[in-house]
């Protein structure tokens, strides 16, 4: 059975959104983050994605070229929507009626781990129907504080827990946290 997983930047605020407007943290980390983000791309053979964290990659990745943006624009991509009609990036299948159907469908398929970005409302409701294998969560050290969203971005989300699987420091403070989603009976 496939694996999803997540892997989202998030705050020490919690904040998930727009991460490429945050204050730069240097380029101290650049190369391993890069190393870091091939190899869960090169274990991966599809990406998943809500519709807001869609719009955000294919406005940018189709334009890029490089190592990186080679793999992420040949993956298939399949995003959770219902307005999505016909979606501009290659390689894309919209999920709309019978998404979670359709997801536990995937991860019986054989294949590699399927990738799913963004940490919302579709990430939420894995979660909840125990579709989510792990989360990987790239901790910024920053508070957007009053730049940032004005209610708790995890609001909407079932309580979890999770094993910790394990950890990693960058050069520039980011600290990557992989961890297990527990199974409930």
């Amino acid at each position: 059975m496939r694996k999803i997983i997540n892997s989202t930047y998030i705050t020490l605020d919690g904040v998930v959104e727009d991460p490429h407007l945050w204050p730069s943290l240097g380029v101290a980390a650049m190369a391993a983050s890069h190393e870091i983000q091939m190899e869960l791309l090169n274990q991966s053979d599809a990406i998943l994605m809500g519709r807001r964290t869609f719009d955000t990659f294919a406005s940018a990745w189709p334009t890029r070229s490089g190592d990186m943006a080679d793999r992420m624009n040949s993956l298939q991509k399949y995003v959770v929507s219902n307005t999505l009609r016909e979606p501009a990036w290659n390689n894309t299948q919209v999920l709309a009626s019978g998404a979670l159907e359709k997801i536990r469908a995937l991860k019986e398929q054989p294949g590699q781990h399927i990738v799913q970005y963004g940490l919302g409302q579709v990430s939420f409701t894995l979660l909840e129907q125990g579709l989510i294998d792990e989360v990987r969560l790239w901790i910024h050290p920053l508070i957007l504080g009053k730049n940032g969203p004005r209610s708790p971005h995890f609001l909407d989300c079932l309580t979890t827990q999770f094993d910790l699987l394990g950890s990693r420091t960058l050069p520039n403070g980011v600290v990557i946290v992989n961890y297990a989603c527990k199974r409930h009976p």
